[in-house]
Order: structure tokens, then sequence, then C-alpha cells
């Protein structure tokens, strides 16, 4: 199945976020200001709204009611950025029009599996460096 990435995205966090997340998004704004999200979206018309949860505090489920309400908004997709997990807290969201939810040691799995195989690979590489060595000597 091949998945293409959202061209316009819209990021609402605080200035310093994870960058592992975003990795392969064409047009992405930061925006730190929720008080500025719905100018933001007007002007951008996102594809994808990324919401940092600790960020967002007790605004989210408002801006969450106000996007699911509108019909402007219907396509619009919403991913949440989270800490931890927490059944009713997620669930809740979910139904208030979260597409996907990301925890923060989803992150750190993806990056450790990454290094992992990145360090095989090296070996690999260097394994058949020195055998291609060996033949042409």
């Amino acid at each position: 199945m091949i998945r293409s990435r959202s061209k316009k995205v819209l990021l609402i966090a605080p200035k310093f976020f994870p960058d592992l997340i975003l990795a392969g998004y064409d047009n992405v704004k930061h925006v730190s200001a929720t008080t500025t999200i719905f100018p933001n979206i007007h002007a951008l018309k996102p594809d994808v709204i990324f919401f940092d949860h600790a960020h967002m505090g007790d605004d989210l489920e408002k801006t969450l009611r106000r996007l699911q309400t509108n019909a402007f908004y219907r396509n619009i997709k919403i991913c949440l950025y989270k800490k931890v997990e927490s059944i009713t807290a997620d669930s809740l969201l979910k139904v208030l029009g979260v597409d996907h939810i990301i925890y923060s040691h989803d992150l750190q799995k993806t990056s450790k599996s990454s290094t992992t195989l990145n360090a095989i690979n090296n070996m690999l590489d260097a394994s058949i460096i020195r055998l291609v060595a060996g033949i042409a000597n």
C-alpha cells in the first residue's frame, strides 16, 4: 500500500517540537499561539492539523468541538501528539474528531529500531567492502 503525505500541515505546538513526527511533509506552518489557530486554518487551508496535547491544555476540547461542527473543516485530518496514553481521555478525543494519536514512546521505539537497522546495514556494508577488497587483490 502506498501512503502519500499531505501537502499542507498546520502544527499547533510550542517552539520546540519533535521533528521526527513531521518528516516527509512539504509545507508545514508552525503556530505556537493558540488564539491564532482559526485565522491560520483559513489562510493555509491545511490537509492535516497536528496538535500538541500539553501545549493546547484546556483549549483542545473547545477547538476540536469547533472543528467538528463546521462543514468547512470536514476534510481536515486531525492528529494529536501526547506524552502518555490515557484510555478514557483518548477515547473522548477520538469521539471529538482526532484521527491519529501519536505517543512519545512510539517515537522512541521508532528511533531505536531505525538506529539498530542502520547499525546492521553499516556492518553489512563494511563486510561487503572487505569481501570486494579481498577479491580485487
